[in-house]
């Protein structure tokens, strides 16, 4: 089974905190990489060292391709929330979407994953 992870759970992680989920999915070669998840973890880079170490990084892991369809399925997948009465963002469907579509766990500690899985397939795991 593939891991994706959420931008919440890479902060930490670079941060250099343990996140003992997200260790041992990058040890057994499980993680797969969202597109947006990867621009807003170089958004976030402060200096170019850092942002080339952080690209350096991310080049090694698989990243999870979005074609035409996947973007269909994240409109369909807000709209269904939103008529449920939750509220996501384009950036957090995405994500979920991405995690629907491989069948894959998602390692994240923003509460809103929980209430997408909710009213979705979506598995998360709370990593601390």
């Amino acid at each position: 089974m593939s891991v994706i992870v959420d931008t919440s759970v890479w902060v930490e992680f670079f941060a250099g905190r343990k996140v003992s989920a997200l260790d041992d999915a990058l040890r057994q070669g499980v993680v797969a990489l969202s597109p947006i998840v990867a621009a807003e973890l170089v958004s976030g880079a402060h200096r170019e060292r850092e942002r080339v170490a952080l690209v350096s990084f991310l080049e090694d892991l698989p990243l999870v391709e979005t074609p035409l369809e996947h973007w269909v399925r994240v409109g369909d997948m807000r709209r269904r929330c939103r008529e449920k009465g939750l509220s996501v963002s384009i950036p957090d469907a995405h994500v979920a979407q991405c995690t629907l579509d491989h069948d894959a766990l998602l390692l994240s500690r923003d509460a809103i994953f929980q209430k997408i899985a909710r009213w979705t397939a979506l598995r998360v795991h709370a990593a601390s």
